[in-house]
């Protein structure tokens, strides 16, 4: 898939902006705080129908605006022009039309236009809680997978209800959330063995990744852990009921999976270095984009590199550059402050690429720049 055009308005700090991208590499440079995140955004927003880093919608509105609207205009990888556009206004649902349709269920455009992003907010996969690794999963899958993504709607459903019972100060009818239950299980089985093909399929792209950037100085590893790995899901959830009464909320069940991440034989998020922490995302995110494209439609996805090089060494920074400017990825953005690096990466593009300057939300292509 490639974005040939957007077209942006009032979309947090970016008033009017419109712009026409190569099919290879745009680069965006600018001092932090100016919008170039916020562009990058923008696109994401056009695949999964929301901001990647505010889910409130109103909130993404331009301050002293009544509404926004994105549009963009793609070339599919057999030739076929798309058009996708979102509108928003204050206190009103949130517009997504494809060539100028509207889409009855957001969940039915999710996966259309398959896309990565890279940024410093990744940092939360091995620093955070165990729903930002969740979140990780379902991303991927969800680009793929219709049936996953329904499961997992189900499933959150049945959750959300059997934990408004367990809140309640009488007993909780043993019919009723007996029936949650069973939905919990039912669409649980479906999200766990389908994480579980995912990253069994996943863990050797991943690993070839890091070792590729690292020149091979560490080993890294990643495991799934689930309840529903322990036997029977809905017996586990029936018989954690008691105890999720006095908590007032649902123990187990998928809601709960993790990912392990390790380096070495250690967590990581323990014995990891600034730079081994940020080459674990990056070979993640890269290897997500590997998966992505050989899954599904086939579609290659965009990908989206967001400021990747802070805390990185020379050699690191070296092997990344090497493998974005290769055949096997498609269309990419990127951003950076450091016009250093984005110049390593041009010299090593074949074809056209283009070069944009970001300053207080404007955007302007550097005609002098552009091969």
């Amino acid at each position: 898939m490639i974005l040939k055009r957007i077209s942006i308005l009032n979309y947090k700090n970016l008033e009017q902006v419109e712009l026409d991208f190569s099919p290879k590499m745009n680069c965006f440079i600018g001092q932090n705080g100016m919008g170039k995140t916020n562009l990058l955004d923008a696109v994401y927003y056009l695949s999964f129908c929301k901001s990647a880093t505010n889910p409130i919608d109103s909130q993404n509105v331009m301050h002293g605006q009544d509404f926004f609207v994105i549009q963009g205009f793609y070339v599919t990888d057999e030739g076929d022009p798309e058009e996708i556009y979102c509108g928003l206004k204050r206190r009103q649902k949130k517009q997504f039309k494809r060539n100028k349709k509207e889409y009855t269920r957001l969940s039915d455009h999710i996966g259309f236009v398959p896309l990565v992003m890279v940024s410093p907010a990744d940092a939360e996969l091995i620093a955070g809680g165990s729903e930002e690794r969740r979140r990780f999963m379902d991303v991927v899958i969800s680009q793929y997978d219709k049936e996953y993504l329904n499961a997992l709607i189900r499933y959150n459903k049945a959750l959300t209800q059997r934990n408004v019972l367990l809140k309640a100060e009488v007993e909780p009818d043993e019919e009723l959330i007996s029936v949650w239950e069973e939905m919990m299980a039912v669409s649980g089985e479906v999200v766990y063995k389908k994480r579980s093909e995912f990253i069994a399929e996943f863990i050797p792209t991943f690993q070839s990744f890091y070792s590729y950037i690292s020149q091979d100085k560490e080993k890294v590893n990643l495991s799934y852990e689930s309840h529903a790995i322990q036997g029977n899901l809905q017996e586990i959830i029936k018989g954690s009921r008691q105890r999720d009464r006095i908590m007032g909320y649902s123990l187990k069940g998928i809601h709960r999976d993790d990912l392990i991440m390790q380096l070495g034989n250690f967590p990581i998020k323990r014995e990891g270095s600034q730079g081994q922490n940020k080459t674990y995302l990056i070979a993640l995110k890269l290897a997500q984009f590997d998966f992505l494209k050989r899954t599904g439609s086939n579609t290659t996805p965009l990908l989206l590199l967001d400021d990747i090089f802070d805390k990185l060494d020379a050699s690191r920074v070296e092997q990344i550059v090497k493998l974005v400017a290769g055949d096997n990825f498609g269309q990419i953005f990127i951003t950076d402050t450091n016009r250093e690096h984005l110049d390593k990466i041009l010299e090593n593009i074949e074809g056209k690429y283009k070069v944009f300057g970001v300053e207080n939300g404007s955007v302007a292509e550097r005609k002098g720049d552009t091969e």
